[in-house]
């Protein structure tokens, strides 16, 4: 985030022999299929972190899940995606900032331009938007329910990505589509842990 200090940041692109085109959905033609591959050649994401964070996972396994989840709505521009790994305390003022919302909070998504949006020209790169995961507070929240930690930011991180992509759960219809979703996604990126039905018990009386 512009407004908030970051202690380390990397800029990535994927190359073609990456892993995940081995798990990518089998849904699209040949020819969409292609397409989405030449995106992703083309999808960069921006990792920051602040000081003293723990990872709960690791710069490629976060690049893969924001990947198939793209290939699995049929993404098929290139897309820019910056994903923060920040404290308690800087999430917490990022929601108080942005979300009017005075608490910490386990992920946010701040959407900059959809994919689809018909003022980008033919090829030309989506500034999907910001993802920021608050790992320890993630990790605290993963007890709370059960979960393993990885398995935790991956439901997250997915989440974060449905958003940036249009979900929403601000009505009962829209939560069960979306939790339906983050069912499926999660058990096919692959959990640590088996993990059992997602419900956005956590989001559902929050906006994004």
């Amino acid at each position: 985030m512009a407004t908030h200090d970051i202690s380390h940041t990397t800029d990535t692109q994927r190359s073609e022999d990456d892993s995940v085109f081995a798990i990518a959905p089998a849904q699209a033609s040949a020819s969409a299929d292609s397409a989405m591959r030449e995106a992703w050649q083309h999808t960069t994401f921006s990792f920051s972190y602040d000081e003293g964070v723990q990872l709960l996972l690791t710069e490629e396994q976060m690049r893969q899940i924001c990947l198939y989840v793209l290939h699995d709505q049929q993404v098929a521009r290139p897309c820019t995606i910056s994903i923060s790994i920040v404290t308690i305390d800087h999430i917490h003022d990022i929601n108080r900032e942005f979300r009017g919302q005075d608490k910490p909070t386990d992920v946010i998504s701040i959407e900059c331009e959809r994919p689809d949006d018909p003022s980008l020209a033919a090829g030309e790169p989506c500034e999907l938007g910001d993802i920021i995961l608050a790992s320890e507070y993630i990790a605290h929240q993963a007890d709370d329910f059960g979960m393993d930690h990885q398995d935790e930011c991956r439901l997250l991180l997915i989440h974060a990505m449905l958003h940036l992509l249009g979900y929403d759960h601000l009505n009962d219809a829209d939560a069960e589509v979306m939790e339906a979703l983050e069912d499926r996604l999660l058990i096919e990126v692959g959990t640590t842990k088996h993990v059992g039905h997602v419900t956005l018990t956590r989001h559902r009386d929050e906006q994004r």
